[in-house]
């Protein structure tokens, strides 16, 4: 029983830690699969997760939190494609561009508006995401492994952690079944096709990058509404790029993707519970290495597992009309 409590336990931990990290590789998923590369997932969470965390704090509301973290994510995402999309610069640039200017304002802003040296002050319950206790939850967390996995690793999540989960095979649907989502994909491929049938290519690039914005932003949310009880410096602490990592692990498929974010959630929930902790023929490891773990493996993954990725073939190259 203690092996399967110590299990659960350390399920549960990647799936909080998995949240951000879907949120964003999905919000990759769809600027990507329109042929717009976005390196500046990062700024957006952290621009997100700052604002909401600002937002709450003053309104007292998580719901308030949660709209202009969106806000503020959506708007740095329509930034990046007014760079990328209308004046065609350079894809990279702009996302980098994105991730400094988040890194620094949010250091700026939060200590002139709370002197806290960039913090925000702790929320309050209300301003927060709590845990929701599903139906029969209490009832069922004495019997054995079922009961345990209801109650223990299925129960007790916030609402983003769910809506993050549910967004899978809702992000599958729209790419794969939906007209929208067909030209997306076109337009990611063969933007010239696209636009020889009378559709606007600036304009679903627009809205991928209006998609993208609105994840990010439910991503800085949870980290710091639910996760967490409020902003501290650099608290992404590059989780934008492992979600870039995953995307290309997943070749730009929403379920593999979701796998991808579980197995670095699953490794950095690893490292945490193994710091301090003797391993066998080795001995007490360093806390730093054990930090460095999910990072680690998450590059040699990469480099050995996956095969030749294969993006969108118009990815990253700005679409010129034929005259």
């Amino acid at each position: 029983m203690e092996f399967v409590d110590a299990l659960i336990n350390i399920l549960n931990s990647t799936i909080r830690v998995s949240v951000p990290l879907l949120l964003a590789c999905l919000a990759g998923l769809y600027s990507e699969r329109a042929g717009v590369f976005d390196i500046g997932l990062e700024g957006k969470m952290l621009a997100g997760a700052f604002a909401g965390a600002a937002a709450a704090a003053v309104f007292a509301s998580a719901w308030i939190g949660l709209l202009v973290a969106v806000l503020v994510s959506v708007g740095m995402a329509l930034v990046h494609g007014f760079a990328s999309i209308t004046h065609r610069g350079n894809q990279i640039v702009s996302g980098v561009a994105i991730n400094f200017i988040a890194a620094g304002s949010t250091i700026i802003l939060g200590q002139a508006w709370f002197q806290q040296g960039g913090r925000t002050p702790s929320l309050p319950p209300e301003g927060r995401f709590g845990e929701i206790k599903l139906p029969g939850a209490d009832a069922l967390r004495d019997v054995p492994v079922i009961g345990q996995l209801y109650s223990g690793l299925l129960s007790g999540h916030s609402l983003l952690t769910y809506v993050a989960f549910l967004a899978v095979p809702f992000t599958w649907w729209v790419l794969f079944r939906t007209r929208f989502g067909l030209r997306l994909r076109a337009v990611g491929e063969n933007p010239a096709a696209v636009d020889t049938a009378g559709i606007s290519v600036a304009w679903l690039r627009y809205r991928a990058v209006i998609c993208t914005g609105i994840l990010t932003g439910l991503a800085g949310s949870y980290m710091a509404l639910a996760q967490n009880a409020g902003f501290v410096k650099d608290m992404t602490a590059g989780r934008g790029y492992i979600a870039l990592a995953a995307l290309i692990f997943a070749k730009w498929k929403p379920v593999p993707a979701m796998f991808a974010c579980l197995l670095f959630g699953f490794l950095d929930a690893l490292s945490i519970r193994l710091q301090g902790t003797p391993l066998p023929l080795i001995g007490k490891v360093p806390v730093q290495l054990m930090q460095a773990l999910p990072y680690i493996l998450t590059v040699i993954l990469l480099a050995g597992f996956i095969g030749k990725a294969i993006p969108p073939r118009a990815g990253g190259v700005p679409y010129v009309k034929e005259r």
